[in-house]
């Protein structure tokens, strides 16, 4: 059974929805105003990870993922110019002109990283009305206050009857002392109090009328507005980076404990950040990699470009919740891995039946959901598999056999785990080395050919300097009884 590791009870859990074979997940998607980067691109493959799994052990999955279209200076979202308004006045667009073109831009890399859509991708802009209904219930409740035309949650208040800092483990005595100072303190009760209804500045572009004044919702409320509207009141999974889980994912618990009367989320789940020299990366560190600039190469900490599958790769092949630092060497050794599991993958494809097996094929299948059911222990599953790798290779060099039943088995468990739930294309046109070989295949065939009769001519100094001139261009070359086999 599924065990995944929950952060408000900082344990493995055994998985079980609130609704029997139905999930609800909802994962905090993008702020759509700058391209994506490798940071962004780890809880889209995470989430897409457990959204693949959850899909082959049988549940029927609503998966939410929402686009932030109403952008925020601040990870507090209580002051500055909003993000998106600013890119906007700077490249003289409309608002929502910047947003669309980000979305796109945003969706592209997904599919190049085959992320797959989620259910429903709700935009924080297209559900004002219900976030203004969500704030005036918190305000009915007595937990949130009114301060010049701003609607700020009343933390304190909200403290003496729930437990305020329980994800993130902090209290508020520490959040005191680590909030910083914002223009405007002076409109709360104090520092910690955070916007869940913002008045807009005259200049500020995006804004809608309330009850309050003509403003725009804090940045915690679309998420705990949509779950709520698409999932219910209470539902199984949400996930995001871990530098979400304070403030955003602790506002979220009391802006729904605070109006609904109960906690809505059963598991919280966060993936751990990739980091270059042990630091975050992201663009408010402005040490940040598109994803654009990952697959076309151009930015001066890549020594190649890389391709989408090698990215998903590299992440894959940490667990979840480890750190991944960045470097351009580790991004080789995964592209270096992925083409070993393509050239496996290639290999099974073509091998020919036995009447026996002389080569071990069982129990692959179990290891692989053992792995994955390990809280989606995704290195351990590709670990099984570059372990069967050996078996496929042992029957292609012609060491070894497989029977038809364990062949068959074989090749479905490689679809299954590699294809399906690790969402890797192992076949096809699907990295950057593969679009290169049939450009290559002429020349290197032409000269292993020519490697061929030099042997036959015993004339080894040539072999050898074809050889190995090709291996330093980067082919592979393995000798075969009836002649070659490369791949680059």
């Amino acid at each position: 059974m599924l065990q995944i590791y929950n952060t408000l009870s900082r344990q493995k859990e055994y998985f079980r929805p609130l609704h029997e074979g139905h999930v609800g997940m909802y994962v905090c998607g993008p702020t759509v105003y700058g391209d994506a980067h490798l940071g962004h691109a780890r809880p889209a493959i995470t989430f897409d990870l457990l959204f693949r799994y959850l899909t082959f052990l049988g549940y029927k999955v609503r998966y939410v993922r929402n686009i932030t279209d109403v952008g925020h200076l601040e990870h507090d979202a209580d002051e500055g110019e909003d993000k998106i308004a600013k890119k906007a006045r700077l490249e003289q667009l409309e608002p929502m002109e910047v947003v669309q073109y980000y979305t796109n831009r945003y969706h592209h890399d997904m599919e190049q990283l085959n992320v797959l859509p989620p259910s429903i991708e709700p935009h924080a802009s297209g559900h004002i009305i219900e976030q203004i209904a969500f704030v005036q219930k918190i305000l009915d409740k007595g937990y949130a206050y009114v301060s010049n035309g701003s609607v700020y949650m009343d933390v304190e208040k909200y403290a003496k009857d729930y437990h305020y800092g329980k994800l993130s483990g902090r209290n508020l005595q520490d959040i005191v002392t680590e909030t910083r100072e914002l223009d405007g303190q002076d409109e709360k009760k104090h520092s910690y109090d955070f916007a869940l209804w913002k008045k807009a500045a005259p200049e500020h572009i995006m804004h809608w009328p309330s009850p309050w004044s003509e403003g725009f919702p804090g940045w915690h409320m679309e998420c705990s507005t949509m779950g709520c509207k698409y999932l219910g009141e209470e539902f199984d999974i949400h996930g995001g980076g871990m530098d979400l889980m304070f403030p955003h994912h602790e506002a979220e618990i009391a802006q729904s404990c605070a109006a609904l009367g109960h906690d809505s989320v059963h598991y919280w789940m966060h993936n751990n950040m990739i980091t270059i020299a042990g630091k975050k990366m992201g663009k408010s560190y402005n040490n940040f990699i598109t994803l654009e600039q990952f697959f076309k190469g151009g930015h001066e900490l890549l020594t190649k470009p890389f391709s989408p599958m090698t990215i998903r790769f590299f992440i894959l092949m940490a667990h979840y919740r480890s750190t991944v630092d960045f470097s351009s060497e580790a991004l080789e050794a995964a592209e270096k891995g992925l083409a070993r599991m393509q050239e496996a993958y290639s290999r099974l494809m073509r091998l020919q039946p036995a009447g026996t097996s002389t080569v071990d094929t069982k129990g692959l299948r179990e290891r692989c959901i053992e792995a994955m059911d390990d809280d989606l222990n995704s290195p351990i599953v590709i670990s099984h598999l570059f372990e069967s790798a050996r078996a496929i290779n042992t029957v292609y060099d012609g060491k070894g056999t497989v029977s038809s039943a364990d062949l068959d088995e074989l090749r479905a468990v490689w679809k299954t785990f590699a294809e399906d739930i690790l969402g890797l294309r192992l076949s096809g046109d699907s990295s950057a080395a593969d679009t290169h070989v049939s450009a290559y295949k002429g020349a290197v065939d032409m000269l292993l050919e020519m490697r061929l009769q030099a042997k036959r001519n015993k004339d080894f100094a040539t072999s050898d300097t074809i050889r190995d001139r090709l291996v330093s261009l980067g082919f592979n070359i393995k000798d075969k009884k009836d002649g070659f086999e490369w791949t680059l």
